[in-house]
Parts: structure tokens; C-alpha cells; sequence
């Protein structure tokens, strides 16, 4: 992608006829007081002779005194400066030292006295005209001037009439013309001059572009438009006969005045290596050096491919092309990093920016592999299914139902669902923990009792340890016999197969658990609610079955079956963590046990009933993941503490970062944007690069193709419901984030349970996502202030804009599932509604023209 980038413009001369000199080391800062000193000069003219018959210098003291004897050795004229400011104290010591070296240097010949100082107004045009009246005196028979640019000259002719030559600055980046009339430009403005001021000799003392930087309108720096222009130029200029000073000689990382182009206006870089070619094409010279150290990053990426099992050619491919674009973007990163010049603020942010958005490109990849995989792959080959004969035994399952202050009507449909299993040998102990009004317990009570003995009741009015603690209880009073313990949430309904279905898969004396998925049944009980039901699917129709292909699901605790002596072996339900399931699959995996899965539904239970329940369970889930992460990680990596196998060790490495790292990241680099804001907008600096935000779009784009395409392949919905399951999850994201910083910082918080079947949570007078909405809207503010205050239409900036819009989007996607809940729009019967007034507005088709419609006896 580099090695093809070449630029043709005319071969510059063999020497230039001046070049502005500024002889400091790259560490020193002349404008914070910074010198020189002779051996640095010498060493610079040194890297300068062979390309120059002369050079400016902008000052006189400050270690430049060296100068004029240095150049003489070389052979080279020096046009001297004399800078001038508003201390009269420091204008005084410049005028004497330039009129010393006057006095002193035979190959100094012209005084440049000022340098731009009428257009940054350190001095009035008579005050400065009389500075220059002074030298003239002093100094008999070298031509005296001052540098301003063009516009300058044009408006105080009195000035021109004090000068010996005009020294006009030409710069047509600084005025936003494009790099393709940068040239003409300059021409049109030195004719001007001319005509303006015909007879008098015009010099262009400072002609240049840079080539690094941002953009200034239509004005585009970079290292090979910095060779096309400088070299057009000096062509134009020696054929109309034009004498011109370029500049600068070297890079001055110290600039950091001059926006973001100001430490890249030299032919050589900071280390004085030329930038580019002076003849033949020009290349981009760093080409090879970046393709290489892409290729060998891509390279290292692919190698995981070697270690596919019956990869296919569009998996691998896939796979491939992702690993290169990331070894593409991160020789663009180095590239960039050592190409450019840092100070210790913009080199922090840079840092910062980069390491936060490595496990955003990494996820990126996961995302695109996953895509692969499902798109190209082969089919799911370990999920389980409906067994091709009846099995020979039947082991007894006990079938374990927490509930906490559940609804006695939806428990009651629990059980009876329970009870209509095809299944000749179970049993089920329902556990009340915790609930202490009779009228919760008592129908459950009496309903177990009416379903038969297979139903054990059990009341614990002080259980420790959340659900971890009721399950048990509940494994107490197990019937001994039983070598299966299913367990299911109080709100579901299952079928009945499930037992008959799945149990014999406990056959293979390796198996610990057999997980199905998660449904619900009231998905539409709202648009809100199926909004929810969708987003829940996705989970289980895609994640889920791709993890259960390396044996890696992520057990969660309802229409669960789990082998009694895995269950004792990982050391019985734990409430070390408030996700208890999730902790005891890992602990069973890490043990060699394996688990299976499958994707057919056998029970459907209720959806949150409010958002603020679903956002509740969200963060109970995420909360237990990162006490789970803290419980785990480091045993994962113990080969001695630990029988996880590589898969394995990756899926779940990689389903922490996708969920709780990439989203915390997320919502901690639109928090660090929103901050960043007044300082670009205001301060005009640290503009934040397009390599660090032109992937955050990257990935977002990457998650929409990931979600819409595999929601319509793998759950097999409708774009419509698509956009609504990508709405309810995006709208996750500060919830996440939230838990995960709970997680780091609070210990043991309270496990909440979640609100179902509309008797137990209520709206609330609080809006639901009051801090997404406070984010989104700072995001957006930032955006309009961004575009309002993009005077010079920078186009890392317009990036930087649509980056923050970008970010919104799932603070936004929060808000507007907290506020649909309270609108009517929340109500299917009202877009029935809609959809029959549409139908009714259009024109109705007839058969024959001129034959009315048929009308209905109704």
C-alpha cells in the first residue's frame, strides 16, 4: 500500500540560492531561551553546504555570532537577522551585534532587521522603519531590509521606501491554497509586487510547505506534497529568474507556535537527513520500511491459523486480511511515532490513546473471525440434539427452583410445567428463601403439595449467600439417588422434552454440565420487550454456539443440568460471586470436566419488567463477570492449577475483553473525548490524530456488520428487529462500564434480583438512563462546538466530530429505551394501529378500471 506511492515534479538545481538556517539542537528552544553554539553550527553547515549558496539566519545573538566566520569556510553568503520584539532592552542588543558582524564578515550580504513584526504588531511601521534607518547608517554598502508577508508590503508603501530590497514572505499554505496551486500562487502574488512596486528588487525570503501536520482548509501537508512543491517552485522560480530563500533548512520540533505544521517546514529532519529526492521520483522513503513491519505484524497475527481445525479458504482469508490490516495500522502508528516530533503532553495523549484502543482492535478482530467463521466456516459440530432413540436408563434428576419473593401465580405455572415433564424419574425441591409474607409461600406451599410427592417444599426465611446459598440448601435436601441436579429460575416455563432430550448426554462420564438456552415468552408485551427478547437471542444463537464448538459456553443458571458429582468436585455453588453459575462452569472446566450446549429452545421464562430491571440484571451480570475475572485469572494461566485447554483460555479471554473491556473502553474514551474537547476547540492543539480515531469508527462499523449480518443468519429475524436488538444492547454500554468499575472497586455488593412478571417493580418517577442522556448529550454538544469552532476546517478535526457522534450513539440508544418505556410508542397496539390507517389511506386496486370494489356484508 506504500510501495506504490510515487510523485513526479522538475529535478531542483544543484544548489539552492538560500535557505533559512536556524542551528539548534533539536532539544533546544530558542523562543524559551535556547542557544546555540559554535560546534553545533559547524556541524549543521556542514549537512547544509553541498545544497545552498547562502543562508538567514533570524537573529544575531544567542550563539548565531558564529555563523557568518562558520559560512565563510564553507564559502556560503548569509543574509543576517536582527530580531525585534517588544523589549527594547533585546531589540538594542540584536541591532548592535547585527551591525558588529556587519562590520566584521565580508560574506555577509543583506541585514533582514525584523521578521514579521508589523504583522504580529511588536512594533508600529515607523517604529521599525527607523530600526532599519539606523543599520542602514552603520553598515555602508550591504543592503538592509525587513521579512513580512505579501500583504504588508502592498499596504505601507513607506515601508517598501525604506528598504533596499523587499524581502516578501510567500507561504500559501498559511492561506489555505491547495498544494496543486500553491506554486501559481506564489507567482501571482511576487507579479503583484512587481506591479506595484515596479524597479524595486522583490526577494521571496521565505517560500515552503510542510510536511507534516494538519490540514488548513484546502491545504494538505506531507512529506512527498512538501517535495512536489518545494521542487515545482524552485523550478518556476529559476526559469522567471526570481531570487527566493527557502524555507528552513532543518525541522524545528521546538515550534509548537505555529500549530500543528510548525515543527515541519525543513528539507532535513531533525536528525538532518534530507527528507526527499531532489531528482527523479519522489517516494515516500519510508515505503519499504513500513510494508515490511506490517508484513511481519500480519504475518505474526495469521500464524493463530495454523491452528485451525478444518478451516475452510474464506475463514482463513478472513482471518488473514484482519490480522494485515491491524499489522497495516499498527506500521501506520510506529510510522507516525517516529516520524513525528512530541512534546510530553501530546506524547501522553498519543500514548494513552494507543494503548486504549488495542483492546478495541483486538475485539475488532474477534468480531471479524466470529463473522468469518459463521459466514464461511463449517456448521456447529458439537451441538447437541434431539437423541435418535430412547435411552436405555433414565438417571433421577433433581430439579432445583430458588425463588425470592416471587409471584405465586407465575411460580404455580413453574411447577406445573415442571410436573408435565416426559420424564419417568425426578424430582423438584422448590426453595423460598427469604420471603417472609405468607402469601408468597403459602400457594406454593399448598401447590407442591397438591402436584405430589415428587414436589419438596422448603421455606428458609434466613438463607446467606444470595442464590448461591438457597441452591445449597436445596442440594441438601436432594434425594441421594439422584445423579443429575437441573436447575431453573422461579418465572420459567419448560417443555416437555427437556429431560428426556438432554439427560442422556450424560452418558459420556465426561460430560459435567448440559446447558440450553435462555427464552422468554412475553416478548411481546412491548415494543420495549421485544427489543430486550431479541437482544437476548443473539447471545445465545450466536456466542454461545460458537464458544460450545471449543467447549467454552458460559454457564448460567437456569435450564442448567449439571452431573451431582462435577457439582461436589467444584466445590458445590459458591457465593464468593453473585454470578454463581458462571463461577461453577468455569471451575467444572478448569477441572477437565466438559460441558455442552444446545441451541433449541426448552423453556421460555419473562423478560425485566421494567428498564431499570433490565438494566439491573445487566450490571448484576457484568459485576459477577469481573468477580469472576478476579476469582480466576490467575489460575487460568497455571498449568499445574488448571486443565483449560488453549481454546478454551482464548474464548474466555476474548469474551471478557469483548464484553467488560471493550465496553468500559469505550465509555472511558468518550469520557477522555468529551474532556479533550475545550482543548482542541479552544486551545487549538492536540487535535487528536485520525489514526487513533479513525479506528474507533473502524470498529464500530465492524460491530453493526457484525450484529445485523449474523442476526439475520444465526436468529434468523428481520433487519427491524436487528436494529432493535443492536439498540437494546449498544444501550448497555454505560451499565458495563459501570459494573466493571464497581467490580474493581467495591467488593460484595448485594445481589439484586431481577423484577418479573409485573409484580414486583413498578416505573419510577427517576428517568433510567439519566447519566447515559447526560453523556450523550455532552458528546453531541461537543460535536456542534467542534464544527462551530472548525474555522479552518482541519480535517482531524471534522474526524474528531464524527467520532463523538459515533460515541453517543449507544448513551443515546440507553436514553431512548428509557424514554420509549413512558410513551405510547411502547405500545404494539398503537403501530397496529398505524399500519391499518396507512393500508386504509392507499388506493385500493380493482380488477377491471371502472368497476367499483367489492363491499363486505360487515
Amino acid at each position: 500500500m506504500w510501495a506504490q506511492e510515487t510523485m513526479s515534479a522538475p529535478a531542483a538545481i544543484n544548489k539552492f540560492p538560500s535557505l533559512s538556517f536556524a542551528p539548534y539542537d533539536p532539544k533546544s528552544d530558542p523562543e524559551s531561551g535556547g542557544v546555540t553554539n559554535e560546534a553545533q553550527i559547524r556541524s549543521d553547515m556542514k549537512v547544509v553546504a553541498p545544497y545552498t549558496r547562502a543562508i538567514r539566519t533570524y537573529s544575531s545573538t544567542g550563539g548565531l555570532e558564529y555563523v557568518p566566520s562558520v559560512a565563510a569556510e564553507h564559502g556560503i553568503k548569509v543574509s543576517m537577522g536582527a530580531w525585534v520584539d517588544k523589549s527594547d532592552d533585546r531589540n538594542e542588543r540584536e541591532l548592535r551585534a547585527v551591525v558588529d558582524l556587519a562590520r566584521k564578515n565580508s560574506n555577509i550580504n543583506a541585514i533582514v532587521v525584523g521578521n514579521e513584526t508589523i504583522l504580529r504588531a511588536e512594533q508600529t511601521v515607523d517604529e521599525l522603519i527607523k530600526k532599519i534607518q539606523r543599520v542602514k547608517r552603520e553598515t555602508s554598502g550591504i543592503p538592509v531590509t525587513t521579512g513580512e508577508i505579501w500583504n504588508i508590503w502592498l499596504e505601507h508603501p513607506e515601508l517598501v521606501s525604506a528598504v533596499d530590497f523587499i524581502a516578501v514572505h510567500i507561504l500559501p499554505y498559511w492561506e489555505g491554497h491547495p498544494e496543486t496551486s500553491a506554486v501559481d500562487q506564489a507567482i501571482i502574488i511576487y507579479n503583484k509586487l512587481r506591479a506595484a512596486y515596479p524597479g524595486k528588487r522583490i526577494v521571496i525570503a521565505e517560500f515552503g510547505w510542510p510536511s507534516g501536520g494538519y490540514n488548513l482548509h484546502r491545504a494538505q501537508p506531507g512529506p512527498m506534497i512538501q517535495a512536489q512543491v518545494i521542487r515545482d517552485f524552485v523550478a518556476r522560480a529559476e526559469a522567471y529568474g526570481i531570487d527566493y530563500n527557502i524555507v528552513e533548512a532543518f525541522d524545528q520540533p521546538w515550534k509548537t507556535n505555529e500549530g500543528s505544521v510548525g515543527c515541519y517546514w525543513g528539507l532535513f529532519d531533525g536528525d538532518r537527513n534530507l527528507k526527499f529526492n531532489l531528482a527523479g521520483d519522489i517516494t515516500n522513503t519510508r515505503a519499504n520500511t513500513n510494508t515490511i513491519i506490517a508484513l511481519v505484524i500480519g504475518a505474526l497475527l495469521s500464524l493463530t491459523a495454523l491452528k485451525m481445525v478444518r478451516p475452510t479458504f474464506g475463514h482463513v482469508a478472513m482471518r488473514v486480511a484482519a490480522a494485515n490490516a491491524v499489522g497495516a495500522w499498527l506500521a501506520v502508528v510506529f510510522d507516525y511515532w517516529v516520524t513525528h516530533y512530541f512534546v510530553t503532553g501530546a506524547m501522553f495523549s498519543m500514548a494513552l490513546g494507543f494503548i486504549l484502543l488495542i483492546p478495541l482492535v483486538f475485539v475488532a478482530m474477534a468480531r471479524i473471525d466470529e463473522l468469518a467463521a459463521i459466514v464461511f466456516g463449517r456448521a456447529p459440530r458439537r451441538l447437541l440434539a434431539k437423541p435418535a432413540h430412547d435411552p436405555v436408563r433414565a438417571p433421577k434428576v433433581s430439579i432445583h427452583i430458588p425463588a425470592y419473593r416471587e409471584q405465586p401465580e407465575m411460580l404455580k405455572a413453574t411447577l406445573d410445567a415442571v410436573a408435565r415433564l416426559d420424564y419417568p424419574n425426578f424430582e423438584c425441591v422448590v426453595i423460598i428463601n427469604n420471603t417472609p409474607d405468607p402469601a408468597c409461600w403459602q400457594p406454593i406451599e399448598a401447590h407442591c403439595k397438591l402436584l405430589g410427592e415428587r414436589f419438596k417444599f422448603l421455606n428458609e426465611p434466613k438463607v446467606q449467600g444470595f442464590k448461591a446459598g438457597a441452591l445449597r440448601i436445596a442440594l441438601a435436601h436432594t434425594d441421594p439417588e439422584a445423579e443429575v441436579i437441573g436447575v431453573i429460575d422461579a418465572d420459567y416455563v419448560v417443555h416437555p422434552d427437556w429431560l428426556k432430550d438432554l439427560v442422556p448426554a450424560f452418558e459420556d462420564p465426561r460430560v459435567g454440565i448440559v446447558q440450553a438456552p435462555q427464552d422468554h415468552r412475553d416478548g411481546k408485551r412491548s415494543v420495549m420487550h421485544e427489543m430486550m427478547n431479541a437482544e437476548y437471542a443473539g447471545f445465545f444463537d450466536i456466542g454461545m454456539v460458537q464458544r460450545n464448538e471449543h467447549d467454552a459456553i458460559v454457564v448460567h443458571g437456569t435450564m442448567v443440568l449439571i452431573r451431582r458429582t462435577a457439582l461436589k468436585a467444584g466445590g458445590d455453588w459458591s457465593s464468593d460471586t453473585i454470578c454463581e453459575d458462571t463461577d461453577l462452569g468455569l471451575c467444572l472446566l478448569e477441572q477437565g470436566w466438559s460441558v455442552h450446549y444446545t441451541s433449541r429452545r426448552y423453556g421460555w421464562g419473562m423478560l425485566p419488567d421494567t428498564y431499570e430491571a433490565f438494566r439491573k440484571q445487566r450490571h448484576r451480570w457484568a459485576y459477577g463477570g469481573v468477580q469472576i475475572v478476579k476469582k480466576h485469572w490467575r489460575q487460568m494461566w497455571q498449568p499445574e492449577a488448571t486443565r483449560l485447554t488453549g481454546d478454551q483460555r482464548r474464548e474466555f479471554l476474548m469474551g471478557w475483553f469483548n464484553w467488560l473491556g471493550a465496553e468500559s473502553v469505550g465509555v472511558l474514551m468518550a469520557i477522555l473525548n468529551i474532556l479533550w474537547v475545550p482543548v482542541v476547540a479552544f486551545g487549538g492543539i492536540a487535535v487528536p490524530e485520525r489514526i487513533l480515531t479513525l479506528p474507533i469508527v473502524a470498529t464500530f462499523v465492524i460491530y453493526l456488520v457484525h450484529f445485523m449480518w449474523l442476526y439475520r443468519q444465526r436468529v434468523g429475524i428481520g433487519p427491524v428487529r436487528s436494529i432493535g436488538a443492536a439498540i437494546a444492547a449498544m444501550g448497555m454500554q454505560f451499565t458495563v462500564a459501570k459494573a466493571v468499575a464497581d467490580g474493581v472497586v467495591k467488593d460484595n455488593l448485594p445481589f439484586n434480583v431481577t423484577a418479573k412478571g409485573g409484580g414486583k417493580a413498578k416505573k419510577g418517577s427517576d428517568f433510567a438512563a439519566f447519566w447515559e442522556t447526560v453523556i450523550a448529550g455532552l458528546l453531541l454538544l461537543g460535536a456542534a462546538v467542534l464544527h462551530m469552532t472548525n474555522y479552518h476546517q482541519v480535517n482531524e478535526i471534522n474526524i474528531f466530530k464524527w467520532v463523538l457522534v459515533v460515541q453517543s450513539l449507544p448513551f443515546l440508544a440507553a436514553a431512548g429505551m428509557a424514554a420509549l418505556e413512558r410513551t405510547p410508542l411502547n405500545d404494539f397496539a398503537l403501530w397496529r394501529r398505524l399500519v391499518e390507517r396507512i393500508h386504509a389511506a392507499l388506493p385500493r386496486r380493482t380488477a377491471d378500471v371502472g368497476v367499483p370494489p367489492k363491499v363486505s356484508a360487515d
